[in-house]
Protein backbone atom coordinates (compact mmCIF):
# COMPACT_ATOMS: atom_id res chain seq x y z
CA UNK A 1 0.00 0.00 0.00
CA UNK A 2 1.56 3.34 -0.87
CA UNK A 3 2.66 5.49 1.70
CA UNK A 4 0.15 8.46 0.72
CA UNK A 5 -2.98 6.36 1.44
CA UNK A 6 -0.96 5.18 5.22
CA UNK A 7 -0.60 9.18 5.92
CA UNK A 8 -3.87 10.30 4.83
CA UNK A 9 -5.51 7.38 7.11
CA UNK A 10 -2.90 8.90 9.91
CA UNK A 11 -4.74 12.48 9.45
CA UNK A 12 -8.58 10.81 9.79
CA UNK A 13 -9.61 11.37 13.39
CA UNK A 14 -11.00 7.82 13.53
CA UNK A 15 -7.67 5.96 12.75
CA UNK A 16 -5.64 8.61 14.38
CA UNK A 17 -3.15 7.33 16.91
CA UNK A 18 -2.40 3.98 15.64
CA UNK A 19 1.52 2.98 14.68
CA UNK A 20 1.85 2.63 10.65
CA UNK A 21 1.69 -1.24 10.44
CA UNK A 22 -1.80 -0.61 11.51
CA UNK A 23 -2.45 1.86 9.27
CA UNK A 24 -1.36 0.35 6.72
CA UNK A 25 -3.27 -2.71 7.30
CA UNK A 26 -6.33 -0.82 7.21
CA UNK A 27 -4.96 1.28 3.93
CA UNK A 28 -5.12 -2.07 2.30
CA UNK A 29 -8.98 -2.30 2.51
CA UNK A 30 -9.68 1.42 1.21
CA UNK A 31 -11.54 1.63 -2.35
CA UNK A 32 -12.49 4.57 -3.46
CA UNK A 33 -15.07 6.53 -5.58
CA UNK A 34 -15.60 10.33 -7.16
CA UNK A 35 -19.07 12.01 -6.80
CA UNK A 36 -19.80 14.87 -8.90
CA UNK A 37 -21.98 17.91 -6.94
CA UNK A 38 -25.77 16.53 -6.67
CA UNK A 39 -24.90 12.59 -6.34
CA UNK A 40 -26.58 11.07 -3.18
CA UNK A 41 -23.76 8.65 -1.57
CA UNK A 42 -26.55 6.93 0.71
CA UNK A 43 -30.28 7.66 2.21
CA UNK A 44 -31.56 7.29 5.26
CA UNK A 45 -32.86 4.07 5.64
CA UNK A 46 -31.01 2.18 3.48
CA UNK A 47 -28.62 -0.55 4.65
CA UNK A 48 -25.25 0.23 6.37
CA UNK A 49 -22.29 -1.34 4.70
CA UNK A 50 -19.37 1.13 4.61
CA UNK A 51 -17.51 3.83 6.75
CA UNK A 52 -16.79 6.39 4.01
CA UNK A 53 -14.16 9.59 4.59
CA UNK A 54 -13.82 12.12 2.50
CA UNK A 55 -10.30 12.99 0.83
CA UNK A 56 -11.81 15.96 -1.06
CA UNK A 57 -14.94 18.24 -2.39
CA UNK A 58 -17.50 18.71 0.46
CA UNK A 59 -20.45 16.48 1.71
CA UNK A 60 -23.60 17.78 3.88
CA UNK A 61 -25.16 15.41 6.41
CA UNK A 62 -28.85 15.78 6.27
CA UNK A 63 -32.38 14.44 7.73
CA UNK A 64 -35.86 14.93 5.79
CA UNK A 65 -39.28 14.77 7.46
CA UNK A 66 -42.43 13.86 5.83
CA UNK A 67 -42.70 16.59 3.57
CA UNK A 68 -39.51 16.83 2.21
CA UNK A 69 -37.54 19.64 4.56
CA UNK A 70 -34.02 19.35 5.11
CA UNK A 71 -32.45 18.97 8.59
CA UNK A 72 -28.61 19.90 7.74
CA UNK A 73 -26.53 17.90 10.60
CA UNK A 74 -23.09 18.59 9.86
CA UNK A 75 -21.04 18.73 6.76
CA UNK A 76 -18.34 17.03 6.29
CA UNK A 77 -14.83 18.18 5.26
CA UNK A 78 -11.88 16.47 3.85
CA UNK A 79 -10.22 13.99 5.95
CA UNK A 80 -13.35 13.67 7.88
CA UNK A 81 -15.05 10.50 8.58
CA UNK A 82 -18.71 9.77 7.90
CA UNK A 83 -21.24 7.16 8.69
CA UNK A 84 -19.11 5.46 11.15
CA UNK A 85 -21.88 4.59 13.23
CA UNK A 86 -22.75 1.47 11.25
CA UNK A 87 -19.37 -0.04 11.49
CA UNK A 88 -20.13 -2.24 14.20
CA UNK A 89 -23.95 -3.16 14.21
CA UNK A 90 -24.20 -3.37 10.25
CA UNK A 91 -27.87 -1.20 10.61
CA UNK A 92 -29.24 1.08 8.85
CA UNK A 93 -28.12 4.56 7.55
CA UNK A 94 -29.70 7.14 10.46
CA UNK A 95 -29.43 10.31 7.85
CA UNK A 96 -28.63 11.17 4.31
CA UNK A 97 -25.40 11.77 2.28
CA UNK A 98 -24.92 14.35 -0.50
CA UNK A 99 -22.22 15.93 -2.28
CA UNK A 100 -22.22 19.73 -2.06
CA UNK A 101 -18.67 20.11 -4.27
CA UNK A 102 -17.38 17.59 -6.46
CA UNK A 103 -15.74 14.76 -4.03
CA UNK A 104 -13.05 12.00 -3.59
CA UNK A 105 -14.20 9.80 -1.46
CA UNK A 106 -13.01 6.61 -0.08
CA UNK A 107 -14.47 3.91 1.91
CA UNK A 108 -14.38 0.56 3.85
CA UNK A 109 -17.03 -2.03 3.72
CA UNK A 110 -18.15 -3.02 6.94
CA UNK A 111 -17.62 -6.92 6.28
CA UNK A 112 -13.69 -6.29 5.26
CA UNK A 113 -13.05 -3.98 8.27
CA UNK A 114 -15.02 -6.70 10.87
CA UNK A 115 -13.06 -9.02 9.36
CA UNK A 116 -9.93 -7.40 10.31
CA UNK A 117 -11.27 -6.05 13.38
CA UNK A 118 -11.33 -9.82 14.87
CA UNK A 119 -7.49 -10.26 14.46
CA UNK A 120 -6.61 -6.78 15.71
CA UNK A 121 -8.57 -6.04 19.06
CA UNK A 122 -6.18 -3.03 19.64
CA UNK A 123 -7.89 -0.97 16.50
CA UNK A 124 -10.96 -1.81 17.65
CA UNK A 125 -10.85 -0.81 20.67
CA UNK A 126 -8.85 2.69 19.28
CA UNK A 127 -12.11 3.01 17.06
CA UNK A 128 -14.04 2.53 20.02
CA UNK A 129 -12.48 5.32 21.57
CA UNK A 130 -12.87 8.19 19.18
CA UNK A 131 -17.06 7.20 18.55
CA UNK A 132 -17.28 8.05 22.25
CA UNK A 133 -15.92 11.32 21.49
CA UNK A 134 -18.21 11.87 18.53
CA UNK A 135 -20.89 10.90 20.80
CA UNK A 136 -20.48 13.08 23.10
CA UNK A 137 -20.38 15.80 20.36
CA UNK A 138 -23.60 14.76 19.07
CA UNK A 139 -25.31 15.36 22.84
CA UNK A 140 -23.81 18.45 23.44
CA UNK A 141 -25.71 19.98 20.12
CA UNK A 142 -28.58 18.14 21.31
CA UNK A 143 -28.50 19.92 24.61
CA UNK A 144 -27.99 23.37 22.87
CA UNK A 145 -30.85 22.92 20.51
CA UNK A 146 -32.99 22.09 23.43
CA UNK A 147 -31.88 24.66 26.23
CA UNK A 148 -30.85 27.46 23.82
CA UNK A 149 -32.90 30.12 22.24
CA UNK A 150 -32.93 30.53 18.54
CA UNK A 151 -30.65 34.03 18.57
CA UNK A 152 -28.24 32.04 21.02
CA UNK A 153 -28.07 29.37 18.88
CA UNK A 154 -27.48 31.41 16.07
CA UNK A 155 -24.59 33.40 17.48
CA UNK A 156 -23.10 29.46 18.82
CA UNK A 157 -23.24 28.09 15.55
CA UNK A 158 -21.31 31.38 13.97
CA UNK A 159 -18.85 31.02 16.30
CA UNK A 160 -18.02 27.36 15.55
CA UNK A 161 -17.92 28.08 12.10
CA UNK A 162 -15.88 30.82 12.36
CA UNK A 163 -13.69 29.04 14.93
CA UNK A 164 -13.01 25.81 12.36
CA UNK A 165 -13.24 27.98 8.95
CA UNK A 166 -12.11 30.87 9.78
CA UNK A 167 -9.52 33.36 7.79
CA UNK A 168 -8.32 35.91 10.16
CA UNK A 169 -8.65 39.63 8.47
CA UNK A 170 -8.78 42.54 10.81
CA UNK A 171 -11.40 42.76 12.85
CA UNK A 172 -12.63 38.90 13.00
CA UNK A 173 -12.76 35.96 11.28
CA UNK A 174 -14.01 35.23 7.94
CA UNK A 175 -15.71 32.00 7.28
CA UNK A 176 -14.28 30.11 5.17
CA UNK A 177 -17.23 28.19 3.85
CA UNK A 178 -20.34 29.77 2.14
CA UNK A 179 -23.77 29.03 3.28
CA UNK A 180 -27.31 30.07 2.47
CA UNK A 181 -29.36 31.42 4.81
CA UNK A 182 -31.61 28.40 4.32
CA UNK A 183 -28.42 26.57 5.11
CA UNK A 184 -27.54 27.92 8.51
CA UNK A 185 -31.54 27.73 9.33
CA UNK A 186 -31.53 23.83 8.41
CA UNK A 187 -28.78 23.26 10.39
CA UNK A 188 -30.56 24.81 13.98
CA UNK A 189 -33.65 23.84 13.46
CA UNK A 190 -35.86 27.10 12.35
CA UNK A 191 -36.57 29.32 9.20
CA UNK A 192 -34.62 31.20 6.30
CA UNK A 193 -36.72 34.31 7.48
CA UNK A 194 -35.71 34.20 11.32
CA UNK A 195 -31.95 33.33 10.29
CA UNK A 196 -32.52 36.88 8.08
CA UNK A 197 -34.09 38.77 11.04
CA UNK A 198 -31.37 37.42 14.04
CA UNK A 199 -28.32 38.29 10.97
CA UNK A 200 -29.91 42.00 11.31
CA UNK A 201 -29.59 41.90 14.45
CA UNK A 202 -26.19 40.99 14.67
CA UNK A 203 -24.83 43.06 11.81
CA UNK A 204 -27.20 46.10 13.94
CA UNK A 205 -24.99 45.44 17.01
CA UNK A 206 -21.43 44.90 15.11
CA UNK A 207 -21.03 41.30 16.16
CA UNK A 208 -21.06 40.41 12.12
CA UNK A 209 -19.98 42.01 8.77
CA UNK A 210 -21.95 40.67 5.93
CA UNK A 211 -19.88 41.20 2.25
CA UNK A 212 -19.80 39.58 -0.76
CA UNK A 213 -17.37 37.36 0.35
CA UNK A 214 -19.42 35.53 3.41
CA UNK A 215 -19.56 36.67 6.82
CA UNK A 216 -16.90 37.97 9.16
CA UNK A 217 -17.44 37.05 12.54
CA UNK A 218 -16.13 39.77 15.84
CA UNK A 219 -16.02 37.24 18.12
CA UNK A 220 -15.82 39.28 21.49
CA UNK A 221 -18.75 41.31 20.37
CA UNK A 222 -21.12 37.89 19.29
CA UNK A 223 -20.37 35.65 22.37
CA UNK A 224 -22.33 39.13 24.04
CA UNK A 225 -25.28 36.96 22.51
CA UNK A 226 -24.83 33.80 24.16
Amino acid sequence: MATRDVEQLRHIHLFAGLPTDQLAEIAALVRERKYRRGHIIFMEGEPGEAVFFLKSGRVKIFKQDEEGREQILHYINPGEVFAEVVLFDGGEYPACAEVVEDAQVGFIKNEDLNALLLQKPAIALSLLKIMARRLRASQKQIMELALKDTTRRLASLLLELALEHGTPEEGGLRIGVHLTHQELASMIGTTRETVNRILGEFRRDKAISVTRQGIVVHKERLKTWL
